[in-house]
């Protein structure tokens, strides 16, 4: 189906005058009887009272022109580099554009950035230079710097006697004709146009309506119709408020037509709405081509593609900076979030970030400016006046060579297994993907499951947990199984390959930096060159342009913070600096960062490194590095010299060593160096973590992911005194050649250690202990107390035990100490469990976090808050064998 339905985007650097031009075309066209202006604030598309207040378009908003039997949908778009975000989403509904320049600037750096954009998209662009009644350069000065800068298939369009000789130049099929007959045809012409063969360059003043005309008739002469499919799809760009608080769907309709009552999804339509500027009308069907607002779409979000629609593209710009939003203290941080939610609903790249641990929420933005409008958008809509920390730099990672990641996921009656080829992608790709597996050896079904699942999620790097980019995923391999294989199967077994190739591949730290341009006089060059240098710039050679030094390259963004304002100081403000993103590259100070992040990819619990396997009916997590040996399918890639098998092997081998240390040092922390009690070693079929059931553990991995591996307590060790000064030695050496595991080991000797108990849960589950409650619970928890205050002697963590007071009436709770131990008893309508559960959450990232329960439930709890379970128990068997070591020692010094 054709459609004579147009979009148009109006795009520029702030202050182009791009919101003028808008106001002078809807009035040209009688689309509006009174021209409006910015500095009045009463233009028809900037209706936000913060944009009337600021003079600068912050949100895109639509409007809609008759030309002549063709219908316009126009788009004025944020022009502010701090809203980039916003207008890039408008860009994948266009299907022309008018860049406009002021004439009085020229070419800036955000008109570079927008001209990039412009062509990611292939949209054909008519670029406006405004301003000429205040320029200081003729047009031809000007036209020259356009055609330069930009492209050189720039054309004059005033210039009538080269115009057509130098379209004809841009296309191989319009200078055949153009040299036949002289002349080319005009749908010829609107065809080379709409494939960005040419671009028309006009002159004018918007303020004062000069060149608008010729705009309009331009845009009639090479308008084109467009042929849409019958069947619907649509893509949704934008979604935002009313001012009743009605939810809004902004979207262009790509195929077929869209009716007031239609259902999409498990959504129905209530509403179509036609806007100019803040008014509407509502309708009750929109055609292919069409740019709506819709109402009653709830589950849709900002870039979902509807029907037919093929997925949309990915967004390229990206804030560099994340802040922490900080509440007021009458504002719980739950209401906060729930605000800040709905504003990221409306701007995805907010990327709003819950961090459970610390209960903040941070969120990414582009600017001083954005940050200011947040700030006053939270209080306008919600009452609610935040404040924000200092912007931090958001790294990314990607890896250096290609590695093979192998996740495995098979608890009980669950299978899947996934290989992937990772490979280092181009600079500024992303993350892409493809397959190279045969269906005989996985069916397709599961293969596009697997993509899906790589791209669906932002991957976590092992260095600081940064996200993964520029990284090519290729599916090699893979296996399910006829009878127990599920789709989130295949969900956790892709995410755990994608782990486990980042632990064996050579990792890269990477840092935003800003191409940067320098202008400084001629005297103070060595002067800007020296302080570029130590901001770790990569710099090109200097120019000399009248008398002034130019520097160009590009510095990390962590470096120039506040330097333009030191340009400006030390050349008395005859210097300027500008900046653009040039994208991401690896990091100058790698070393700092990662040590000032803290990560441990081996304790983050939503992104597990291990697999899951299952073995006497049930599952079990095995650590990366076991994993290439465990695996259940063969390795197509061994032997094709596509991955370093040899450079995957020494980090698996380096990884092993580096376990077994700190496991060995964490065995000697525990029980030192004596003996333990031989007659307790008989192991169980399957221990899983520290005695946790099957059933239970099963449940954990398949809903939260791998659990942070304990030492296994019901296994005690059993050591050779003939070889304990080998072993010493051993250590000793290994430390020494492995200056990172040392490190670990040193600061988890530094790391504060709890044992938390659940004390009626112990009492009940030791005989001597439950007997006593025979004759009186006093005398049990009396009992209790004298041994964990003996084995805290000895085991020297703090010592924090349990009561439930749940039922005691009007109870407020109290903290007592009873020698070396603190005692809790819980208030009224709250349980042990509860509140140990929270301790272990608040404690157990900074510390190592022991809790003695049998509490089925709660050993799920606390696997998940990353603290080790010991049942009440096997914690019996480690007080008895502590105090017969302590007993063996005090006889061994007093023999002496």
């Amino acid at each position: 189906m054709k459609t004579k339905e147009l979009t148009l985007g109006i795009v520029a650097h702030v202050d182009a005058g791009k919101t003028t031009l808008s106001e002078a075309m809807l009035h040209t066209t009688g689309a509006i009887r009174t021209l409006g202006r910015v500095d009045r604030g009463d233009t028809t598309l900037d209706t936000d009272e913060i944009e009337k207040e600021r003079g600068i378009t912050i949100y895109s908003r639509e409007a809609r022109l008759l030309l002549d039997g063709m219908t316009i949908s126009f788009i004025d778009t944020p022009g502010h580099v701090d809203f980039s975000a916003e207008m890039e989403r408008s860009l994948s509904v266009l299907d022309v554009a008018i860049l406009v320049i002021s004439g009085l600037d020229g070419v800036q750096s955000h008109t570079r950035t927008l001209w990039a954009l412009l062509e990611r998209y292939h949209i054909p662009v008519i670029v406006f230079v405004n301003k000429m009644d205040i320029a200081r350069k003729s047009e031809e000065e000007l036209f020259a710097s356009v055609r330069s800068e930009l492209s050189d298939r720039m054309i004059h369009w005033s210039d009538t006697k080269s115009r057509e000789e130098e379209i004809a130049m841009t296309d191989e099929a319009l200078l055949d004709a153009y040299l036949g007959t002289g002349t080319m045809d005009e749908d010829s012409v609107k065809k080379a146009f709409a494939k960005r063969a040419f671009f028309p360059v006009l002159f004018g003043s918007a303020l004062k309506e000069e060149g608008v005309t010729d705009l309009l008739a331009l845009m009639k002469q090479l308008a084109w119709e467009i042929t849409y499919p019958k069947a619907f799809g649509a893509k949704v760009f934008k979604i935002s408020r009313d001012k009743a608080g009605n939810r809004l769907v902004h979207l262009k309709v790509t195929g077929g037509s869209l009716k007031n009552r239609d259902s999409i999804g498990e959504d129905k339509v209530s509403e179509i709405r036609l806007y100019n500027g803040d008014k509407y009308e509502s309708v009750t069907e929109i055609e292919a081509g069409q740019v709506a607002e819709v109402m009653g779409l709830d589950h849709v979000r900002v870039g979902d593609a509807l029907g037919e629609q093929e997925p949309m593209a990915l967004g390229t710009l990206e804030a560099v900076l994340s802040y922490r939003v900080i509440p007021p203290s009458d504002v719980s941080i739950y209401t906060l979030l729930e605000k800040i939610r709905i504003l990221e609903e409306e701007d995805p790249k907010l990327m709003v970030e819950w961090l459970e641990e610390t209960k903040e929420i941070h969120v990414r933005l582009m600017g001083a400016v954005q940050t200011q409008v947040l700030q006053e958008n939270m209080k306008r809509r919600f009452g609610i006046l935040v404040t924000f920390d200092a912007g931090k730099i958001m790294y990314k990672e990607t890896i250096a060579n290609a590695v093979e990641g192998i996740g495995h996921f098979e608890p009980l009656r669950h299978y899947a297994e996934v290989h992937v080829l990772m490979e280092p992608g181009e600079r500024g790709s992303g993350i892409t993907v493809d397959t190279d597996c045969k269906t005989e050896v996985l069916a397709l079904n599961w293969q596009r499951l697997i993509l899906t699942h790589l791209t669906e999620k932002i991957h976590r790097g092992v260095l600081t947990g940064s996200p993964l980019t520029d990284v090519h995923f290729t599916v090699v391999t893979g296996r399910a199984h006829l009878k127990h294989t599920v789709g989130g199967d295949f969900r956790q077994a892709t995410y755990r390959a994608v782990r486990q190739g980042l632990k064996k591949a050579d990792n890269v730290l990477l840092e935003p930096y800003y191409k940067v341009t320098l202008e400084v006089p001629q005297e103070l060059l060595g002067r800007a060159m020296t302080d570029l240098s130590h901001m770790h710039g990569q710099m090109d050679p200097p120019e000399i342009v009248d008398g002034r030094g130019v520097l160009t390259g590009k510095v990390p963004v962590a470096c120039v913070s506040d330097y333009a304002r030191e340009v400006a100081a030390y050349t008395g403000g005859e210097g300027s600096i500008s900046f653009e993103m040039a994208g991401y590259y690896p990091c100058h100070n790698t070393e700092e960062v990662i040590e000032e992040k803290g990560y441990d990819s081996e304790t983050d619990l939503k992104n597990p490194t291990a697999s899951v396997f299952c073995a006497h009916g049930a599952g079990y997590a095995l650590p990366w590095f076991m994993v290439d040996g465990e695996a259940h399918v063969p390795s197509p890639l061994l032997g094709t010299g596509r991955i370093d098998e040899e450079y995957q092997q020494e980090r698996i081998l380096e990884a092993a060593r580096e376990k077994e240390a700190e496991e060995e040092a964490f065995r000697q922390r525990t029980y030192g160096g004596g003996a333990m009690d031989k007659t307790s070693s008989k192991k169980s079929s399957y221990q899983g973590y520290s005695g946790m059931s099957p059933e239970l553990e099963e449940i954990f991995i398949r809903e939260f992911g791998q659990i942070r591996s304990p030492i296994e307590y019901s296994q005690p060790i059993v050591r050779d005194y003939d070889r304990q000064e080998e072993i010493q030695k051993a250590r000793e050496e290994y430390f020494d050649t492995h200056k990172n595991a040392a490190e670990k080991r040193k600061n988890k000797a530094k790391r504060k250690r709890y044992i938390l108990v659940d004390g009626y849960n112990v009492i009940h589950a030791w005989p001597e202990l439950k007997d006593l409650t025979a004759h009186s619970f006093d005398a049990a928890r009396g009992r209790l107390l004298d041994i964990l205050s003996n084995y805290q002697g000895y085991d020297g963590a703090q010592m924090i035990v349990v009561f439930d007071a749940y039922m005691v009436k009007g109870g407020t709770g109290s903290v007592q100490n009873y020698h070396n131990v603190h005692v809790i008893f819980t208030k009224e309508a709250q349980t042990a469990d509860a509140y140990i559960e929270r301790a272990c959450h608040e404690l157990a990232g900074d510390a190592e976090v022991r809790v003695v329960t049998s509490d089925g439930a709660e050993q799920v709890i606390v696997a998940g808050s990353g603290g080790i379970r010991i049942s009440s128990q096997e914690f019996l068997k480690q007080v008895e064998q502590m105090n017969t070591r302590g007993l063996s020692e005090f006889r061994d010094r007093n023999r002496g």
